[in-house]
């Protein structure tokens, strides 16, 4: 899948618009799972001398989630939800590419999704010089935490049975409202792809992980699909939240069931 050129142009656009004053701007992409925001966030890193990092890139470590797990809940042993995520080493990053003298090396950190681990420091890609601005592509940054009685009742089989009590949610919630918010508040902009629907999220994770296999995606065995519908109930609650507008962004792309742009607001 290919980035839109007219959104890296909108990037393109938003960098030149940020760093009228000399510093480097830092912007968030954001959307949900498959919507094609780390496409995005390179294709216009490459085009404009941008450093892309995901948010995925930052997951905490297994070890860490294990301890996440054994005091807060056992669900924060699976990565993705809010909580998970290493916010401090994500904004040290950027203070040292804002630094950078012109060959100096920013190691940029990579996250092995099938081992379930971050990779060794001497693994993390380089990048070397000042960047015309950071771009973070994220699921997750800018939405809207829920009031305390909307996290009562479970949304799906997940929350169900390995949330019955709303401990789990609750706790994501804390962190959206906490540190996430701070974050995404220090964002220069935000741009939020939106999905039509919750419904196209699982075709779309299905989709990139056939890429990943390097099959068609008609050819991903029934069992990835399973777990994949699994796996993406994690993300449910907050991305049916975005979606319906609860997330603070500056530019939204609305997006139809093939990931084609129908309109920018």
């Amino acid at each position: 899948m290919a980035a839109d050129p007219a959104l890296v142009d909108l990037v393109g656009r938003l960098i030149a618009e940020k760093a009228a004053d000399g510093r480097v701007p830092v912007i968030g992409i954001v959307g949900a799972q498959g919507s094609g925001k780390t496409t995005l966030a390179r294709a216009a890193a490459e085009a404009f001398g941008a450093a892309q990092i995901s948010i995925d890139d930052v997951y905490l470590t297994r070890a860490q989630r294990e301890v996440m797990a054994a005091l807060v809940h056992p669900l924060f042993v699976t990565r993705g939800p809010p909580g998970t995520h290493d916010l401090n080493l994500l904004r040290s990053l950027i203070d040292q590419l804002s630094a950078a003298g012109p060959d100096q090396v920013t190691r940029l950190p990579d996250f092995d999704k099938r081992g379930d681990d971050r990779l060794p420091l001497e693994r993390w890609r380089p990048f070397t010089g000042r960047p015309s601005a950071v771009l973070i592509d994220a699921w997750c940054l800018g939405a809207v935490a829920e009031d305390e009685a909307a996290l009562a009742q479970p949304i799906n089989a997940l929350e169900l049975s390995g949330d019955p009590d709303g401990r789990w949610r609750r706790a994501v919630n804390g962190f959206v409202a906490g540190p996430y918010a701070t974050f995404a508040e220090q964002l220069d902009a935000l741009i939020f792809l939106r999905a039509p629907g919750f419904d196209v999220v699982h075709r779309w994770r299905c989709q990139q992980e056939a890429d990943l296999l390097g099959v068609a995606p008609e050819d991903l065995p029934e069992q990835e699909r399973e777990r994949l519908g699994g796996f993406i109930q994690y993300f449910e609650r907050i991305t049916r939240r975005m979606l319906a507008g609860e997330v603070r962004a500056d530019v939204t792309i609305q997006m139809d069931a093939d990931r084609r742009v129908l309109g920018i607001a």
